[in-house]
């Protein structure tokens, strides 16, 4: 049965083993080298059984080849190398997937520029003692953002209500990107038939796993601007999510042919 849960740490380390860390990067190179030593001192200091997953989209600022050196210093450090850059989601999906046939029994999504907080991970590793999906989330009572002018705030807030109202959703954070997924929610979701590319990927990966029934908790975070290089949000990214939203809310209506009642038992 579904349990969307709000609060702060549940479980204890004890009760996980292996975490991976799909930290996915395009132009990042100012940032991944402090990111892995903070992920190293947060390992070490909880005794956590962590792997780190660079996925890198061919980064033309050297990002990949500071992540190929970071995994020699480093052996639970591995790189994933792709060709092209064709969205966030895709690359959390072939991260995934290295991730599953690497015996990972926890994924986790993370950002390389430091909005999210490498001293959480501990936290949210706790979390999934008692949940299938664990959020980061910004908008439990505890969970905030820094740095971030009122109108992207009110931007993010407005986005997260608009998904949630639709889908018929509890969740109160849809857009986080902090999220930790037991091994058996990726292998039951049709990760195949995800068709978001962009930020909108958060919103669907969500949406299908409170549908398919899995127990979803979320902790607060923090959430704070980045300090260097680039955000890799535009205007294409908020006008995509828009209108995915509502096919995500149409496919479930055609679905189940029951209409609203079904699809609001979230």
């Amino acid at each position: 049965m579904r349990d969307v849960r709000a609060g702060g740490q549940a479980g204890t380390l004890s009760d996980v083993t292996s975490v991976w860390i799909c930290l996915p990067t395009y132009n990042e190179a100012e940032n991944l080298e402090r990111m892995v030593r903070a992920l190293e001192a947060e390992r070490t200091e909880h005794e956590l059984d962590a792997t780190v997953l660079v996925i890198d989209d061919s980064s033309p600022d050297g990002t990949g080849d500071i992540a190929d050196r970071l995994a020699i210093e480093f052996p639970w450090v591995q790189v994933l190398h792709r060709t092209s850059k064709d969205g966030l989601g895709r690359a959390y999906l072939a991260g995934f997937q290295v991730a599953l046939a690497g015996g990972a029994e926890l994924v986790m999504e993370m950002d390389c520029d430091f909005s999210h907080d490498p001293n959480d991970v501990h936290r949210m590793v706790a979390a999934a003692a008692h949940a299938d999906v664990v959020i980061g989330s910004r908008n439990v009572p505890g969970g905030g953002v820094s740095g971030w002018p009122w109108y992207r705030q009110a931007i993010s807030k407005g986005g997260s209500l608009y998904a949630r109202t639709i889908l018929g959703l509890p969740i109160r954070d849809m857009t986080a990107g902090f999220k930790l997924f037991r091994r058996g929610v990726l292998e039951t979701l049709d990760l195949d038939g995800v068709e978001a590319s962009g930020y909108m990927f958060q919103v669907e990966l969500k949406y299908r796993a409170s549908k398919a029934g899995f127990r979803i908790s979320e902790i607060p975070v923090t959430f704070v601007d980045r300090e260097f290089g680039e955000s890799k949000m535009n205007s294409s990214i908020v006008i995509e999510a828009m209108w995915r939203v509502w096919r995500l809310r149409l496919r479930r209506i055609r679905s189940t042919g029951a209409g609203t009642t079904a699809d609001t038992d979230a």
